[in-house]
């Protein structure tokens, strides 16, 4: 019998792990530049960060709060699908509206062989790019921002300590930590 769990606990650590490893985590942010065509290089760092064998493939959108673009690996952009899919109801008006607005303006993007993303001129009007960009890595997803708005974003130190101690010092002894 208990051979059996032990079975279980390796075959849901062997899952933990495979799950694990197939998530993208980006870090850091970077200024890059368009070009004529509305191309940008995603920078190696990106490139790196994305799991072993994942496929060179995105999905981006235009942020619901801020005036950015969220650019999604196809593997996260499937979770967020998922997650979508097991809260709403198309048969919902409401539901229908917000599936409506979430597409609205998505496209599927590829890397070319020198590295390069086409944003299309639809969604970089959007977000307010002509040129100078920002790629900024948000956990598992990437957001595309025009590097004068970026420069602009960022909150006093006292009230990012405040905002983290509401988000996340309220629980004691969590498990997790």
């Amino acid at each position: 019998m208990e051979q059996c769990g032990v079975k279980w606990m390796f075959f849901t650590i062997l899952a933990f792990y495979f799950r694990k490893e197939s998530m993208a985590t980006f870090i850091g942010d970077y200024t890059c530049k368009l070009d004529a065509k509305g191309r940008v290089i995603l920078p190696m760092a990106f490139k790196k960060q994305m799991p072993a064998g994942a496929q060179d493939h995105f999905v981006v959108r235009k942020d619901i709060f801020e005036r950015c673009l969220v650019l999604y690996s196809i593997e996260d952009w499937n979770r967020q699908l998922d997650k979508i899919r097991s809260r709403i109801n198309p048969y919902n008006r409401e539901h229908n509206m917000f599936l409506r607005n979430f597409f609205k303006g998505t496209a599927e993007l590829s890397l070319d062989n020198n590295n390069r993303l086409l944003i299309p001129k639809r969604l970089l009007d959007l977000a307010g790019v002509v040129r100078d960009v920002v790629l900024a890595g948000q956990d598992g997803r990437i957001e595309i921002w025009a590097a004068d708005i970026y420069e602009k974003i960022d909150m006093p130190s006292d009230e990012f300590a405040d905002l983290a101690e509401k988000l996340m010092g309220s629980k004691l002894n969590d498990p997790e930590e």
